[in-house]
């Protein structure tokens, strides 16, 4: 079975076109898809989390 493919931060910031502090004003906010924190301190969100925060974003959106 394949591993969800997980995003570098940076990735998502740019796919969501929004600077990092932005993103950790959301985040404070608990608005912002999940990180995951790797044993090395980096950090990632899994394609499934980013495409259901979009999905929620779309809904309130509407």
């Amino acid at each position: 079975m394949a591993r969800p493919k997980m995003l570098k931060l940076h990735e998502v910031l740019e796919e969501i076109e929004m600077s990092r502090a932005a993103f950790y004003r959301m985040r404070a906010r608990g608005q912002a898809p999940r990180l995951r924190k790797l044993p090395n301190g980096q950090l990632r969100v899994s394609r499934a989390d980013l495409d259901a925060w979009w999905d929620r974003c779309e809904q309130h959106a509407a």
